[in-house]
Order: structure tokens, then sequence, then C-alpha cells
């Protein structure tokens, strides 16, 4: 039996992007045995993906036990030198991934035994995933990108739940706007979100603000405050894709709410900074995205003093785009 172990352990997003690989490999290798090894915050994404075999959480009891087979092939599509050790702890004989040069730490390939011809890097990252299948003789392919996730129904019921508790009635839709980022980099200012929503609240939409962590879900209270939208509770991670999925639009900057979006095929306006767009962020014809160019983009820096790419998307592009999103798809 084909047996291959998949080394993705975070971030979000990026578990994202590489589902698609997945289920190639899956397609390819219909009686294989597939294992990911993953942090524990992505877990709760694999848990809604069948046809994994074994989910295994990187520092839990006994995870290095778990991913030991020799006769496995272990497929690094993390790139870090802490990935490429768990391909070698894993005890695999094979071990796939990228050349030096496409990757974050080059250092990575020491690790390996099989590497990837180097290659330019001026596509989406979900094809640059795809292509590391080459290597097993898959077709990297071209089509539609395939996100095997199952929502169950109990977690859109929860989510209706909450969302009729604040307001939300029968037949609405929902437009989320997402102001958190786990990069400072990546936040458009409150002052530009408030701006926004007092632009564009004029339908009978129902208008959500998403957060993330306890900083943002201050930004988004006074966002919500300073523009009568309610903010949304906690919700798992499981039950935001569930409220992606039943959303009308989402507008987001480069975080996981907009490549879950992607994923799940809702409509998305994407705000973007520091990175670039054609490589991590939406690609379907359909959505549409902010960029202001500047000299020092992409620059993929965690933080910037100034954030002057972010703030000079202006909130009357980012309105246009949305309205032209709910006059398309409405």
């Amino acid at each position: 039996m084909d047996k291959f172990l998949i080394i993705r352990l975070s971030s979000l997003g990026d578990i994202i992007h590489t589902l698609p690989a997945f289920a190639a490999l899956r397609r390819g290798f219909p009686g294989a045995r597939i294992a990911w090894v993953v942090e524990a915050t992505g877990k709760d994404i694999l848990d809604l993906v069948p046809g994994i075999d074994a989910v295994i959480v990187r520092c839990e009891k006994g995870w290095i036990r778990k991913i030991r087979d020799k006769d496995q092939i272990a497929l690094d599509l993390q790139g870090l030198i802490k990935s490429a050790l768990i391909a070698r702890l894993s005890g695999a004989r094979k071990r796939i991934g990228f050349s030096g040069k496409n990757l974050r730490e080059p250092a990575s390939s020491l690790f390996y035994t099989e590497r990837l011809e180097e290659f330019s890097e001026d596509g989406h990252i979900i094809a640059k995933n795809l292509r590391l299948l080459t290597k097993l003789g898959l077709d990297a392919g071209t089509g539609e990108y395939e996100f095997p996730i199952v929502i169950p129904a109990s977690l859109d019921q929860a989510v209706g739940n909450a969302l009729s508790g604040l307001g939300l009635r029968s037949g609405q839709d929902v437009v989320l706007c997402n102001v958190g980022a786990a990069w400072e980099s990546k936040r458009w200012a409150p002052k530009r979100w408030i701006e926004l929503l007092k632009r564009i609240k004029k339908r009978d939409l129902f208008y959500l603000i998403l957060w993330g962590n306890a900083a943002e879900k201050d930004v988004a209270l006074r966002i919500g405050t300073a523009t009568g939208t309610p903010v949304a509770p906690f919700f798992t991670v499981p039950e935001v894709l569930a409220l992606i999925k039943g959303s009308r639009l989402v507008i987001s900057g480069d975080t996981f709410a907009l490549q879950a979006a992607c994923a799940l095929d809702v409509p998305v306006v994407g705000i973007f900074g520091p990175t670039n767009p054609a490589r991590n962020g939406p690609f379907r014809a359909r959505d549409r995205t902010a960029l202001f160019p500047m000299d020092c983009h992409p620059c993929y820096k965690r933080t910037c003093p100034s954030a002057k790419c972010m703030n000079a998307v202006e909130t009357g592009v980012v309105a246009g785009l949305v309205q032209e999103l709910l006059e398309k798809n409405g």
C-alpha cells in the first residue's frame, strides 16, 4: 500500500492553500494511507476534510511515534528547517521537498532525498504546492482547485442561531468584514473600515465584523460602535468556516478569512499591502483586490513603521469594488 506523510504545520491560510495538493494526491492514489502533521491550531480545519487517514498534531504526546514509517513518502510543503526535520524524524526513506531557492529556509533542502527542480515563483502558492506532486508522477494541473472541506449542518445551525441573536433576519444576506490579520502590516486602519462601512451600508444586507484575537476584538468593537455594525461573538475555526460559507461577500486583508472564502467559493474583496495578491490572493476572475502599487511592493514584512502601502488603499476604491461585486452577484 502507498503511504504518504504531508508536512504542513501552519498557518491556517497556508493549510487552506495546501488542501488542493492533498486532494490531487488522494485522486492520484485513491487507496493510499495519507497522514498529515500539523500544529494544534490547524487540526480543526483538517478534521473537516474527508480522506485524511491520520491528523497528527506536532508536540502532542506520542506524535513522533505516530509519524515514523520508513516505507512512507514524506512531502514537506512547509519548507522550513523544522518541517524538514520532521520529515527526517519520520524515518521515511523518500523525503521530497523544494529546491533551496524555492524555500523560505534554503537549508531545509539538506534533509530531503529528492528535490523539485528550481522554478520561477510567479504564480499562486497553490500552484507551487501542486507542482511538488510532479515528483510522484502526478500532473500539477491547471484547472479548478479542489478544497475538500465538509462543514456539518450542526455548525451551520450554531452559527445561524448566533447571528439571529445579533439581529439577522430570515432571508437576509451576510456581508462579512474581517478587520484582523496575524501580521500588523496586513491590517487596514480602523478609520478606513469606519469610512467604508458608512459608505456601503445602504442596502438591506446584514453587515458583520469578524475579528480574531483579543486585541482585534477591541478594534472591532470600536468600528462597530462608530458604524452601528454588529460584531461577531467568539467563533471557533470550524464555526468561522461555516460563517464564511454562508456569507454573500467577504471583505478582508490577506489572512485566513480571505483564503477560506476563496476555498469555499464565496465572493471576496481583498485588501492588500505588503504581500502579492497574485501569489496569496483570490484566484477566481470574479473576485477583486485593492492594492496601491509602490516601489517596495511586495516586501513581505510583518511590521512597518509607516504602513504606507495599506494606508494608501483608499476607501473609495474598496467601496467601488464591494458595490461591483454585490451588483454582479445579486
